[in-house]
C-alpha cells in the first residue's frame, strides 16, 4: 500500500492486540476507539493537539451534544463520505438518534474493506467494513498534512 494514508494504517496495524480500556491510549496497554486515534496522531503526528478531559462510556449521549464529531472536525481535515482511503478516520453513529461515539482507522477500502478500531470486549482489531459497520459511518476525516 502506497499514499498518504500508508503510514497511518501501518502504525493503526501495530496497536492490534492491544486491549480495550477505557479511556487509555497506550499502544499494547490499553486502548479505547479514541486512545486508539490519539496514540495514532503521537506515533505519526507528534504531540497531541488538545487535552482530552475525562470522558463516560456513553459520550454526551444524555446530553446529545456531538462532542466527538466537533472534536474530529476540529484537528482533523474532513473528507467525503463516499471517497474512502486507507488511513481516513470513520466516525460512527451506533444506534440512529444517538450521538456518534465510536472511531476507526480505514485499513482497506474496496470490496475487502476493513476498519481498525478499540472494540470493548476485543480490544484493537481489523474488522471487516461489511454492511453493518458501513452503514453506521457518519463522517470520514483525514490526518491533516504531515502524515505522510
Amino acid at each position: 500500500m502506497s499514499g498518504p494514508g500508508a503510514r497511518v494504517v501501518a502504525v493503526a496495524r501495530g496497536w492490534i492486540g492491544t486491549p480495550y480500556v477505557h479511556q487509555a491510549s497506550c499502544r499494547g496497554a490499553g486502548a479505547d476507539c479514541l486512545g486508539l486515534i490519539r496514540g495514532v496522531w503521537r506515533e505519526v503526528m507528534g504531540a497531541e493537539p488538545a487535552l482530552v478531559p475525562a470522558y463516560t462510556p456513553d459520550w454526551s449521549e444524555p446530553a446529545g451534544e456531538e462532542r466527538l464529531w466537533a472534536a474530529a472536525r476540529a484537528h482533523l481535515v474532513a473528507a467525503p463520505r463516499g471517497a474512502a482511503a486507507p488511513g481516513d478516520v470513520l466516525l460512527f453513529r451506533m444506534r440512529a438518534g444517538a450521538v456518534a461515539k465510536h472511531l476507526g482507522i480505514q485499513g482497506r477500502t474496496g470490496a475487502g474493506a476493513t476498519v481498525i478500531h478499540a472494540y470493548s470486549g476485543q480490544g484493537v482489531v481489523e474488522s471487516p467494513l461489511g454492511p453493518a459497520w458501513a452503514r453506521r459511518v457518519v463522517a470520514r476525516f483525514r490526518f491533516p498534512d504531515g502524515a505522510e
